[in-house]
């Protein structure tokens, strides 16, 4: 838990997980929040950042009227595959008047394919942040039952129990990414 996520906070939890025995990060998935971008770069040298499929699009969609909305995001899907779709797809946004959803997708354009340097069995698990998305939503689920938890060990004993669940889950063969040997 803290109370913000800047990039000290991310560089902190980033070299605890490297103490604890993290190694050999080749790619880290993240909504595009500046703080965890910096801590990022300054923690995992060499590997590389991608921008979270699903953050982009909702990123982009803010700058869209509603009822272009759909359009658009159906448009963004199908040039998330190519940097030349992606370039012309920024293009037709400026042309259709929406310079800063254009802006958007240009300023994240080459943190968003980063994903397609792994195994292609591996891509639609690691383009987006939907792993993590669903556990903290199962996280949250479970916590709004109890409501208020008399101490953060109260908390943190429910959080823990629901992760090793889902390890188990993942353990016993319902592996979220089968890594070949």
């Amino acid at each position: 838990m803290a109370d913000s996520e800047d990039s000290l906070f991310w560089e902190d939890l980033f070299e605890d997980l490297k103490e604890r025995g993290l190694r050999g990060v080749k790619l880290v998935v993240s909504d595009g929040h500046k703080g965890i971008r910096k801590a990022f770069r300054e923690s995992f040298i060499g590997s590389s950042w991608q921008m979270c499929h699903v953050h982009l699009i909702r990123q982009v969609l803010k700058k869209v009227p509603k009822k272009k909305q759909k359009e658009v995001s159906e448009k963004i899907k199908e040039a998330l595959v190519d940097r030349q779709k992606l370039q012309d797809l920024i293009r037709e946004l400026e042309n259709m008047g929406y310079k800063s959803a254009a802006d958007t997708l240009e300023h994240f354009q080459y943190d968003v394919m980063n994903y397609m340097q792994f195994p292609q069995s591996h891509w639609r698990r690691i383009r987006t942040t939907n792993m993590m998305e669903r556990t903290n939503k199962e996280i949250k689920r479970r916590s709004r039952v109890v409501g208020a938890f008399p101490n953060q060990e109260s908390v943190l004993r429910l959080v823990v129990s629901i992760l090793i669940d889902i390890n188990e889950d993942w353990i016993t063969g319902n592996r979220y990414i089968v890594m070949e040997q």
